[in-house]
């Protein structure tokens, strides 16, 4: 899901396993000046050509664009940290934001850190739905249906977008920008850098993209880390229906902490601020805020809140409910621009919705929703929405899945409490995966854990991996504090 403010998650597969056919002489990255944006201390900016459609690889390229943060101890290097942030969403940048979390410097040391912009998004080959301002302020996560008629209303809107990408300029693209395709990509780079292996950390969205690489290509994939994991199928219909249970897995947290500081007024325990959270959004259900926040937009604000965890994140959540219960315009904050907005969202359905098929009948959907608003009363009623996936054509390959064949070289990394990738569909790639891969589960909240997270159990146990490439078990991280 990016790992940034109001959601990002993840993605689905199909594929001719790596495709076989005779390979063309790997192309060369052409090492260019990085666009303004991207120009970051310490990154390098290359372009790579590579086939559109893998089944006719001498056939039509597409460009992707790639950034090296290169490792500086020529005698401890180990090869290349190919990297995903989630989405699917830009990743030039990446690299060196997780050397600004703070990745170790032995990592930084062991490996070139690599970034990519997955084809189809930013500066890889953009993709268009030519959306409009308000499809691109919607998002990618479909609004709470409040009532069912919700669910009719969001299927003639989607229904608008799915047309538009399909008669787009880039529209001859949209069978092939697919999460099969991008893992495709990836091992294309590791070959142009020269390198027989690559090792790869990613989040998210990236964790599916992950899983994929290492069932495409286990002979060529070494140290695969994939945190804050999608369920096996990735962001298909099933995939996105987890923010109802990430969402009552994570709220707790939240609540406990809300119930230790009475001055936002949100409730005395626990169950009190639960109950505050159905009154606020039945109210603003009923007439949106002064400011015109709506009980959708409200549950949308609390998704993306329980992201982060801690003093921070909290008391900027808390003091926006306290707005909205008294009427109060919410308090000022900072939002920052998103670049290339529309290539993002439409580059984003063109993944998600060609990896899998998606159910096609609006009735669906209503069923969907109406079961899960009960199940997971808080946000639910979002995850089960529709998509424009619901009109999309059939995907062109069938979708990947993760694979229990091949080496024992995956470790998962999740934090117990994760509103977009919740601990159970973690589990369901963990099963897939068999003996190939071991799980981190780490008793805490939030989205993302390695370098994200505070626990110093499983940050260290990442870094070990990522150095000495000795795979830990099966293992549990209690909580730290401090």
């Amino acid at each position: 899901m990016s790992l940034a403010t109001v959601v990002t998650a993840a993605a689905a597969l199909v594929a001719v396993p790596g495709v076989a056919s005779a390979a063309p002489p790997v192309k060369q990255v052409q090492w260019v000046a990085c666009p303004a944006d991207v120009a970051l201390a310490g990154l390098e900016c290359g372009k790579l050509q590579v086939p559109l459609d893998y089944r006719t690889p001498e056939g039509r390229q597409t460009e992707i664009m790639i950034t090296r943060l290169a490792s500086k101890s020529p005698e401890k290097r180990k090869g290349i940290l190919l990297t995903n942030p989630g989405g699917p969403a830009e990743g030039l940048t990446f690299p060196f934001f997780l050397k600004a979390r703070g990745m170790p410097q032995s990592v930084l040391d062991a490996y070139d850190v690599i970034g990519m912009d997955p084809r189809g998004i930013g500066y890889s080959s953009p993709a268009t739905c030519d959306l409009t301002e308000a499809q691109m302020l919607a998002g990618s996560v479909p609004p709470y249906a409040v009532t069912q008629a919700d669910v009719r209303k969001r299927a003639e809107e989607v229904k608008t977008m799915a047309q538009q990408c399909l008669k787009s300029s880039t529209a001859d693209e949209l069978p092939y920008n697919t999460t099969a395709n991008i893992a495709r990509d990836l091992d294309r780079v590791r070959a142009a850098l020269g390198e027989k292996k690559a090792s790869y950390l990613g989040y998210s969205y990236g964790t599916y993209l992950g899983s994929v690489y290492a069932t495409l290509f286990p002979r060529t994939s070494d140290r695969v880390v994939l945190d804050s994991n999608l369920p096996k199928g990735g962001w298909d219909v099933e995939g996105g229906r987890m923010y109802g249970p990430g969402v009552e897995d994570t709220f707790p947290d939240f609540a406990k902490w809300a119930a230790a500081h009475p001055e936002y007024g949100l409730g005395a325990t626990p169950q009190e601020v639960r109950a505050k959270y159905f009154d606020l959004a039945g109210r603003l259900d009923a007439k949106p805020s002064v400011e015109g926040i709506t009980g959708q937009q409200f549950r949308m604000l609390v998704f993306g809140g329980l992201y982060a965890t801690g003093d921070a994140p909290f008391s900027k959540m808390a003091a926006q409910w306290k707005a909205l219960d008294n009427d109060q315009p919410l308090p000022p904050t900072e939002v920052p621009k998103v670049p290339r907005m529309e290539s993002l969202i439409s580059g984003r359905l063109h993944v998600i919705c060609g990896d899998s098929q998606w159910p096609s009948s609006v009735s669906t959907y209503e069923r969907n929703v109406a079961v899960d608003r009960i199940r997971y009363p808080m946000f639910g009623a979002a995850g089960a929405n529709i998509y424009p996936c619901a009109f999309w054509p059939k995907p062109v390959e069938k979708q990947v899945l993760p694979s229990d064949r091949g080496p024992r070289n995956i470790l998962m990394v999740q934090n117990e409490r994760d509103p977009a990738t919740p601990l159970v569909g973690a589990r369901s790639t963990r099963r897939a995966f068999g003996d190939r891969a071991a799980m981190i589960t780490i008793d805490q909240g939030g989205h993302g854990a390695y370098l994200f997270g505070k626990n110093n159990c499983a940050n260290d146990k990442v870094t070990e991996y990522l150095l000495g490439g000795q795979r830990p078990s099966d293992v549990k991280c209690a909580a730290e504090t401090g």
